[in-house]
């Protein structure tokens, strides 16, 4: 036998003879390769699982941050409504880190388009095409321009997501009509009547997020101000700020929030509007790794069940090995690297699989899910080295605590019983 024994020391040898279906049962070697594929697949399963999540959390924060200020500054209270705003937004400008400032102004509208009508969002907003932008919007056009200023009509320009167009069927230089409910005029009657006004249809932008996309209507904030019945100029909604680095963006609201004072003005980064969205994906992602981690933990009972039944099978010659000169702690290895062996082999396996899924998935596009429901029209994969790192180490974990028990229990077998046993 030693003069077979490979140079890696006995206890590989015997190891590897003994994962091996030479002399053993066929049930034996099954239950291995059932061990086997049960890492290789539950390691698999998180890799792409744990990538798909990671994706979707990475696409919506772009998105987000494209399409969205990184800061918005509002005055305290309900009003949504901001006096003075030009000051300041100056005192805004000179906080550090602040690229672009720019005001808006929001309501609820409904949008009118010949006997088809649509509840929108709709923001008045400036361009300042000789600085910087608060968002990248101009990068989001699909159809058209985007130019907010005087158009050939006289009326007062819109842009709109490209879902909203599609269904309106809009073509650029279309008219539709905006009704603004919170503008509205009573009679000697008291019959309502709220405020509209025409609008040209100048282009179309995509965000890739279907509730902006289908919601979504940008107009001039003066047009905005005046169908609102805004008669101050200088009164907006508030201010959208875009920060040099993203994720500097709360230190960054908290310069402003101390230079602007409180409560007068709340300051409010994007993290803290979009908390609710990213810990619920955070907490989805966390249950989906807890899940299937459980089909690596039911493979390491395999793994058990594998390593008894080569203690059960192969009792007699470990009882001679010991006669022979073995210890007990050279036995405790062969089993660990069995067990092992059966670990490490499935673990690589299912980061290979899962890597090439993976790529497959985020390359070609081959799944398609409803925006409506979950923000993006693709299955975003995102693979990072953390992850994966993380998945083999606790898929690597669970197989090293599989191979205790019955590497102990083959070690502790006396040499004389052990040869009598039958």
């Amino acid at each position: 036998m030693s003069s077979r024994a490979p140079r890696r020391g006995l206890e590989w040898y015997v190891a590897r003879r003994y994962l091996s279906s030479k002399g053993g049962s066929r049930l034996f070697s099954l239950i291995t390769w059932i061990a086997l594929g049960g890492v290789t697949v539950g390691v698999s399963a998180l890799v792409v699982v744990i990538g798909v999540m990671s994706g979707m959390q990475e696409d919506l924060l772009g998105k987000i941050l494209e399409s969205s200020p990184h800061v918005l500054v509002q005055q305290a209270g309900g009003s949504l409504r901001m006096d003075n705003w030009e000051t300041v937004a100056d005192r805004v400008r000179k906080v550090e880190g602040v690229v672009a400032v720019a005001p808006w102004l929001l309501s609820s509208v409904t949008v009118m388009r010949g006997d088809y009508s649509q509840s929108a969002d709709m923001f008045g907003v400036a361009l300042d095409p000789g600085g910087p932008t608060v968002t990248e919007m101009e990068t989001q056009i699909q159809e058209g321009v985007l130019d907010l200023g005087p158009t050939a009509s006289g009326l007062p320009p819109v842009v709109m997501g490209n879902r909203l167009a599609a269904r309106l069927r809009m073509l650029t230089g279309d008219t539709l009509t905006l009704i603004a409910y919170e503008n509205t005029k009573y009679d000697l009657m008291g019959v309502p009547t709220p405020a509209t006004r025409p609008y040209e249809f100048t282009g179309t932008f995509t965000t890739g997020m279907y509730d902006y996309d289908i919601k979504n209507i940008y107009v001039p904030i003066e047009a905005a101000q005046e169908q609102l019945g805004i008669l101050q100029g200088d009164r907006v909604g508030g201010l959208g700020v875009r920060v040099f680095d993203p994720n500097e963006a709360g230190r960054v609201s908290d310069s402003i929030q101390v230079a602007l004072g409180y409560p007068e003005f709340v300051s409010t980064s994007w993290s803290v509007t979009n908390r609710a969205l990213f810990s619920a994906l955070e907490l989805e992602k966390l249950a989906m790794y807890l899940i299937l981690t459980l089909i690596v933990v039911v493979a390491a009972f395999n793994i058990v069940s594998t390593l008894v039944m080569v203690v059960v099978d192969r009792t007699r010659e470990i009882g001679i090995l010991k006669s022979m000169g073995m210890t007990d702690r050279m036995i405790l290895r062969v089993f660990m690297i069995q067990g092992l062996s059966i670990g490490v082999i499935g673990t690589t396996a299912g980061a290979i699989i899962g890597l090439v899924a993976a790529w497959v998935l985020d390359t070609f596009e081959i799944i398609k899910i409803p925006a409506e429901v979950y923000f993006v029209e693709n299955l975003p994969v995102s693979i990072h080295a953390a992850d994966i790192g993380m998945i083999v180490g606790v898929s690597f974990l669970i197989a090293l605590l599989a191979t205790i028990y019955p590497a102990l229990q083959a070690s502790q077998l006396q040499p004389v019983r052990a040869i009598r046993h039958e």
